[in-house]
């Protein structure tokens, strides 16, 4: 259901605690007492038939008693009371209902849903803390204190969570916009809450505490718009391996469950914290931090001994130091003391003057592409105060008219720096008590700036490479065969022929059958040395039971490696099925890294991609990572980054750096034939072998299934479609391209706007700006397509060169009940059946994506597009209240209602909020 009638939850007109009670130190008194001592302004309603009054306000003996329907009910009643309160209160017209009841059957609990779902009512819980909306003064718990007013949402999984943070938070003067304990998550869910806070104008930045997600593409979709709006940091449970299960590969065995996190989160554009101090560190840095971070950090100090603790913290945090280039050196040189460092750190001296620090911050900012992110550390003297320097400094940093400079500031010390801190604080800028603490921070924004670079990507599944496409149909072939034969395992040939259809190099491999002058032959047929392996359906690690012998060099060695390894398997796993054996030719590289590259099914987010270190001991070294497919080489190369062996593939001494593309290539693959075959269940490439020449996988296994668990309908991140592409004729000139927009249009899309005329602005944004901000640009092209869809026309210029001439823009509301809609094209296009194509291909896509309704909020003199309206068969009425606008509404599914005035009624409410949320703007080109 997503964000229906969640503003019910946080800010209602009335209020009933069914179960409210006067016994003390009962959930039901605690509950009664945080909602009536909160400061919540509407209506408060006590249900429970042993009372005639709670506190001299009248009690009700059931629902049906109260004088009104209640927009909120919070139920802490017996379990078995649950489902017919439930009932009663959707019948009565509740919208929201909090139960904090626990002890919930299953069954009980599909019955609470039941009773609810008719009139779309909305259920947090059950087993839940309840919730807090301090702006709304609402206290709808049974924590045992109230929240501070602030800018930050907190969400939970954990009760226990929810009551040590608010206390936690209240020692520290920390606020909350909303803190939520979902409990069970029978419905409203982490997706639901992401979807809402994103837009919450009280929200500057959502912090998640997750134990376990449900419903992947929708976590997944929410989570990438909301961290598009604002930061979302999440504390995620469970790090260690004991939860782990074994699994039949390398593969399985450590893509455990964390690990995917990981690769979600990162994929989603948040940022991982590991303690509740990290969590409240980030969210300081990510929520007044405004400049681009930079991938090096310089550390400007009054004071070397500061400095030296801050570039120790900046090794153990991995954040790299800036080398400080000459001509910087020398700007400095004229405006520090003679005996300043000279590198980085850059110490001005403990004497420095105010004009000290702003001469030299100045001077840094100059070279801000080599400085990175600065650091700013002042230990207080008795030569200036403290508050001076951050008087001077505070408006340098954030100037009233300009970009922002990137600086983390640490105030060392306590009430001499306390005005100083409070100074920056109101400035907006980050503030630490402590140098490791801002280098720690620094370190997590560079992460979440990374996590953002993933999140601006849109791969499609099947992607266009250099060289012959991959031979998709022998690949189904072979899986037909295996699975038609009544296996899952496929033999090593079959892997390597698998990887082979893929494009991916592969050690030429022969099979011959379990005899050893056979194996000989083969071996000498091949050319010395050769590599001999156990060819069985029943042994999945070979080496584990002594099938594999490497560097045989004579037909001797073969022979008598091949008796010894049919007696030795025979010994270990008697039970085994022995095909034969595999003789492959030895390859050896010089300087070359074992990796494995390898997929499996994670059972939350599907199918996922790990990349790491190789070879037998790959359990032991654990240096691997995961991502989610589809991959594109940027997507590919972050992967390669989050392990250990990305140093050594990135060359060090003699070493060459490794082919990276070749890798990456690798890395494309298995991502493509997840896509391509739905069959594949787990695949291993281990050993791959990479060194500068490029890579070769000399060991592969591959496991398939029936239920078809991989495909790209099961990818948690819905692929770029490149199946909507279409070239359809024009008559404002030949054939135009339809499209979905993604993220490289970004520079064609401002030259679009730029050509707009200002009229066109204001008819299609209510406004003649056409300067958009960077960060806005960006969100009109990266967009999610699981809920927003911009086809634009294309054409290629007298050059050749792409340009964009129209788009058409549709964003759904999360549960896909009404799509708000936009069309605008160049100038020159008018009139040329441009908006007609492109308005064609938006009603059909959003038809099938299962839109009930496409609408739109427009200007009464914006005669072409009513006229455009009218043409499609748009319902057209007059706005409630402003003449100067008209609402246009089309029924896209065949059980969706006629537009009625009271549709239309609710149509605009949601389209003024979304304007104000907006600043007045509708939705952008």
């Amino acid at each position: 259901m997503s964000t229906r009638h969640l503003e019910s939850l946080f800010a209602p007109r009335s209020v009933a605690v069914i179960g409210a009670s006067s016994r003390p130190a009962s959930v039901g008194s605690t509950l009664w007492r945080n909602v009536r001592q909160g400061g919540f302004q509407g209506a408060i309603y006590p249900v429970n038939p042993k009372y005639k009054a709670l506190d001299g306000v009248p009690c009700h003996a059931s629902v049906a008693d109260l004088p009104e329907a209640p927009e909120l009910a919070v139920i802490c009643t017996p379990p078995a009371t649950v489902v017919k309160l439930v009932r009663q209160l959707a019948a009565r017209g509740a919208r929201a209902v909090v139960v904090i009841t626990a002890g919930l059957s299953r069954k009980d609990k599909q019955a609470m849903l039941e009773a609810a779902r008719p009139t779309l009512m909305r259920i947090l819980g059950p087993n839940c803390v309840g919730l807090l909306a301090p702006h709304a003064g609402l206290n709808a718990s049974f924590a045992h204190i109230s929240a501070r007013r602030g800018e930050m949402a907190f969400v939970s999984q954990s009760g226990a969570l929810v009551t040590a943070l608010l206390d936690w938070a209240e020692a520290r003067d920390i606020g909350f916009s909303h803190f939520v304990s979902l409990g069970e998550h029978a419905d409203v869910d982490f997706g639901d809450m992401l979807d809402f806070l994103a837009s919450d104008p009280r929200t500057r930045a959502i912090l998640l505490y997750v134990e376990a997600v449900t419903h992947a593409r929708k976590f997944m979709s929410a989570a990438r718009a909301a961290a598009r709006n604002k930061p979302v940091i999440v504390v995620k449970a469970g790090r260690s391996a004991q939860g782990q299960k074994a699994a039949a590969s390398h593969t399985g065995a450590l893509a455990g469950a964390d690990a995917v996190y990981d690769a979600a989160i990162a994929r989603a554009g948040m940022l991982r914290v590991d303690s509740l101090d990290e969590l409240f560190l980030a969210a300081e840095a990510l929520t007044r931090y405004r400049a681009p971070v930079g991938e090096v950090m310089t550390i400007l100090t009054n004071g070397g001994g500061a400095g030296v603790m801050a570039a120790d913290a900046a090794e153990r945090y991995g954040v790299p130091l800036a080398e400080l280039p000459p001509a910087l050196v020398r700007e400095l040189d004229q405006a520090l003391p003679g005996n300043w460092s000279r590198g980085n750190p850059v110490d001005i001296i403990g004497d420095a003057p105010a004009e000290r620090y702003v001469a030299a911050l100045q001077a840094l900012a100059r070279h801000r592409q080599a400085t990175g992110t600065i650091l700013f550390i002042h230990a207080p003297t008795a030569i200036v105060p403290s508050d001076d320097i951050a008087q001077a400094l505070a408006p340098v940093i954030r100037p009233p008219a300009g970009a922002a400079l990137p600086v983390i500031s640490s105030w060392m010390g306590g009430p001499a720096v306390a005005a100083a801190r409070r100074r920056f604080t109101r400035a907006g800028i980050a503030c630490y008590d402590m140098p490791e603490q801002a280098v720690h921070a620094i370190g997590l924004l560079q992460a979440h700036a990374r996590n953002q670079a993933e999140l601006a990507e849109a791969p499609p599944a099947v992607q266009v490479q250099g060289g012959a496409p991959p031979d998709t149909a022998a690949v189904r072939a072979i899986v037909r065969q295996v699975l038609d034969g009544g296996r899952e395992m496929l033999t090593e040939p079959e892997a390597k022929a698998v990887c082979a259809a893929y494009r991916i190099p592969v050690a030429a491999t022969s099979s011959v059958g379990p005899d050893a002058e056979a194996a000989a032959a083969e071996a000498t047929r091949i050319g010395y040395p050769v590599v001999l392996k156990i060819l069985s359906e029943d042994i999945s690690h070979k080496s584990d039971v002594g099938g594999v012998a490497l560097g045989l060099d004579d037909e001797t060695a073969v022979r008598d490696a091949a008796r010894a390894m049919l007696a030795r398997v025979r010994r270990l796993q008697p039970q085994a099925r022995i095909d034969g054996f595999t003789v492959q030719q030895m390859v050896r590289r010089q300087q070359a890294q074992e990796l494995i590259v390898g997929a499996s099914i994670d059972p939350t987010f599907g199918p996922v991609i790990l990349f790491g270190q190789g070879g037998t001991a790959v359990e032991v070294t654990k240096d691997s990572a995961m991502a989610l497919p589809p991959l594109n080489p940027p997507l590919a190369r972050a992967l390669i980054r989050r392990t250990r062996v990305a140093r050594l593939l990135a060359g060090y001494r003699d070493v060459p750096p490794a082919d990276m593309g070749a890798i990456v290539g690798v890395l494309q693959a298995v991502s493509q034939l997840l896509a391509d075959v739905p069959e594949v269940a787990e695949l291993d490439i281990n050993p791959l072998i990479v060194n500068a020449e490029g890579a070769i996988a000399l060991d592969a296994r591959v496991r398939v299934s029936r239920a078809q668990p991989a495909g790209a309908a099961n990818f948690a991140i819905r692929p770029y479609p490149a199946q909507l592409i279409e070239a359809v004729p024009w008559a404002g000139g030949g054939a135009v391209t339809l499209r979905p927009i993604r993220p490289e249009d970004e520079a064609q899309h401002r030259a679009f706007i730029d050509s707009l005329a200002p009229e066109d602005m204001r008819m299609r944004m209510f406004h003649s700006r056409r300067m958009l901000e960077r960060s806005e640009l960006a969100r009109l092209v990266q967009i999610d397509y699981a809920r927003e869809m911009a086809f634009i026309a294309t054409a290629l210029d007298e050059n050749g060169v792409e340009r964009t001439l129209g788009v058409a823009r549709a964003l759904a509301d999360p549960d896909n009940a009404s799509a708000e809609f936009g069309i605008i094209t160049r100038p020159e296009c008018k009139g040329s059946g441009l908006g007609s194509l492109l308005m064609e291909k938006l009603i059909a896509y959003q038809r099938a994506a299962g839109t009930q309704r496409l609408v739109a909020l427009v200007l009464a003199e914006n005669e072409r597009m009513r006229r455009l309206g009218r043409k499609f068969g748009f319902a057209e009425l007059p706005t409630p209240g402003d003449a100067s606008t008209v609402e246009l509404s089309l029924a896209l599914q065949p059980a969706a209602a006629p537009p009625r005035r009271g549709v239309l009624d609710g149509l605009q409410k949601g389209l003024s909020a979304r304007r104000a949320r907006k600043q007045g703007r509708p939705p952008p080109p």
